[in-house]
């Protein structure tokens, strides 16, 4: 017997509404606030321009041991005395680091925030930096991407993007850097890069009930100690698309499944089609329902899941489809994934499937932006891509109002199923020659 049934339909989006947006120049910095009326709880984050951007070439994972080393203390208290001084307001420090920022977050009580910033602030503007307490971090974070390379998927990673960003370029090599860049990095490396990105005084964002916040008094505990002028952006890089597909096999002996990275270089964030390009992607691979985790799961049974995205950052955007298939069906698989992608771009997206993306899309923004740490992240955004403040507050309507049109159009002008790399790691004695029978493109083995 075969039960059949009607996948259930979408829902009606909740309505949503972003708070009121509040801009101020305090101290040589800027503070941006989110106003969240009667919340108790409130969040900070101090955003630097120091993202992986700024590293140096070689020492890619230097902003992740800086990150590491900021905890262990500062000029006026040892790490034991600065844990107990975050505890006892009850909140911890948040860091992290991507290409375009670093950042150092709290998410406190209302009445504790000003204390929490000043505890902030004295890690990012005065942090101890024993040159032993940075070795050991380093030393901590070569062993934790020792084992992380040892997995599936970072080598691979790495061979794709070298390919669509050059490896010359700091944007062409891996985000976290590897264990041998890690390794190579240096006391004075920390120091160097510490001195040049963060005493800039960087803007200071804050969520919570603006009734009850002091910002002026935040922005002064923020910035009273940076010194020099904001970090000068810089435009978007010169990446030259390939009008020929090229196929990169990293071997992986022994592996009983292939890991997949097909894709090209694409626009930057603040690009006008964000929107539209989004759903697109959302309709070919970026959800459960997509077209590519619809053919390569649940038709073909290849592979557990299958996504596929725009990924943008401020000079820089790639499209990516990544997964695991089946070692014995690599071939076919990457056969149907670049059908996908050349059936998208060709013929667009239907109505049915873009109310699914659009519903989806525009429901996540009711349940990932609750917390005053997730509104934090949304202002984030409009401070790192230059957006404007009514951004969130308008992405609902223009999520919902993409018509079936704009966003065919979208895929016919930023898929290039004709220019895409494909990476594929594993065991290429299994895998290879079939991969050269597909006619897919050139086969090149990377160096290992």
């Amino acid at each position: 017997m075969t039960l059949i049934a009607d996948r259930p339909a979408t829902g009606e989006p909740r309505p949503y509404q972003f708070p009121t947006v509040v801009r101020r120049t305090v101290a040589g910095g800027e503070v941006v606030a989110a106003h969240l009326p009667g919340h108790n709880l409130a969040a900070a984050t101090l955003l630097l321009d120091a993202g992986a951007g700024r590293e140096p070439l070689g020492r890619e994972g230097l902003g992740g041991v800086l990150a590491k080393a900021l905890e262990e203390g500062t000029t006026r208290r040892d790490s034991t005395a600065y844990a107990l001084a975050l505890e006892g307001l009850g909140t911890e420090l948040s860091i992290g680091t991507d290409w375009d920022a670093f950042q150092v977050g709290v998410q406190v009580p209302v009445r504790r925030l000003l204390a929490a910033v000043e505890l902030m602030a004295e890690a990012v503007r005065t942090p101890r930096f024993d040159p032993a307490d940075i070795n050991r971090v380093r030393d901590d974070e070569v062993t934790a991407l020792r084992m992380y390379w040892a997995n599936p998927g970072p080598r691979a990673d790495a061979a794709f993007r070298a390919d669509l960003f050059g490896s010359d370029r700091r944007q062409g090599r891996p985000l976290d850097g590897d264990p041998d860049s890690v390794a190579g990095i240096g006391v004075e490396d920390v120091t160097a890069f510490h001195a040049e990105w963060f005493t800039r005084p960087g803007t200071l964002l804050v969520a919570g009930d603006l009734d009850q916040i002091d910002l002026d008094a935040l922005g002064a505990a923020a910035f009273g100690a940076a010194a020099g002028a904001p970090a000068p952006v810089d435009p978007p890089i010169e990446v030259q698309l390939r009008d020929q597909r090229r196929i990169i096999v990293v071997d992986r002996p022994g592996s009983v499944q292939s890991t997949l990275r097909i894709g090209h270089p694409g626009p930057h964030r603040a690009h006008p089609d964000y929107v539209t390009m989004t759903l697109a992607g959302t309709v070919l691979g970026g959800a459960f329902t997509s077209r590519l985790n619809h053919l390569l799961r649940e038709v073909r049974g290849y592979t557990y899941g299958i996504r596929a995205d725009f990924g943008l950052s401020r000079r820089f955007g790639r499209f990516v489809v990544a997964g695991n298939v089946q070692t014995a069906v690599t071939a076919p698989a990457l056969v149907d994934a670049i059908g996908e992608i050349s059936r998208t771009q060709v013929e667009g997206v239907t109505e049915v499937e873009l109310a699914v993306a659009r519903s989806w899309r525009a429901g996540q923004l009711s349940v990932e932006l609750q917390s005053p740490r997730a509104i934090v992240g949304a202002l984030s955004t409009l401070v790192v891509y230059g957006l404007p403040d009514d951004y969130h507050a308008t992405l609902r309507t223009r999520l919902l109002a993409a018509t079936e049109a704009e966003v065919s159009a979208a895929a016919a002008t930023h898929l290039r199923p004709e220019g895409l790399t494909l990476v594929v790691e594993g065991d290429a004695a299994l895998i290879r020659d079939e991969i050269v029978a597909t006619g897919l493109g050139d086969v090149v083995d990377a160096k290992q």
